[in-house]
């Protein structure tokens, strides 16, 4: 298969650049796809026999050029040709400065050490609340206590852990 499709591709490379060319209107480019529809045609043909070769590389070469041209719409729409790599290096990157790494650090360490200092069934009640999702009713029925216990053991671990942050900011 492999001998077959490089005489298809050696005998129709003029009329897949042709094809492409007149959709992308760039030849570099019709070149580049065209070469892609080959290596993609190569890997299908690993897979199994092709039936109709050269129609097949036609199309997946004029499949190509449409996605090039699609991505090619979709950047000019959204991208700023005018901008100078200046501006474009002065864009803020999408991740937490190391300043905000450490402070979110500090503030996991000291919501750690105030839970640790709160009782047990706070703790407790505040993690089935918030981590678990459980409403008031099903904390008390499993701790054995009032929905007004619970309500009161997650307003403390609250008010300790809001507090603690409010030092923390000053």
């Amino acid at each position: 298969m492999s001998l077959l499709l490089n005489t298809a591709f050696i005998s129709q490379r003029r009329s897949l650049l042709g094809t492409v060319l007149r959709i992308v209107r760039d030849r570099e480019t019709a070149e580049d796809l065209a070469q892609e529809a080959y290596l993609r045609a190569r890997k299908a043909a690993e897979k199994g026999p092709i039936e109709n070769v050269e129609p097949f590389l036609h199309q997946t070469a004029r499949n190509l050029a449409l996605d090039h041209v699609r991505r090619r719409r979709t950047r000019e729409r959204y991208e700023d040709a005018s901008a100078d790599a200046q501006d474009v290096e002065n864009i803020a990157a999408d991740c937490p400065s190391i300043e905000t790494k450490l402070i979110e650090r500090e503030r996991v360490r000291l919501f750690e050490e105030v839970m640790q200092a709160l009782p047990e069934r706070a703790r407790r009640a505040w993690a089935l609340s918030f981590l678990e999702g459980w409403s008031y009713a099903s904390i008390a029925e499993h701790l054995g206590v009032s929905r007004n216990t619970v309500y009161n053991d997650v307003k403390l671990v609250m008010g300790h852990c809001h507090d603690a942050l409010a030092r923390m900011d000053r």
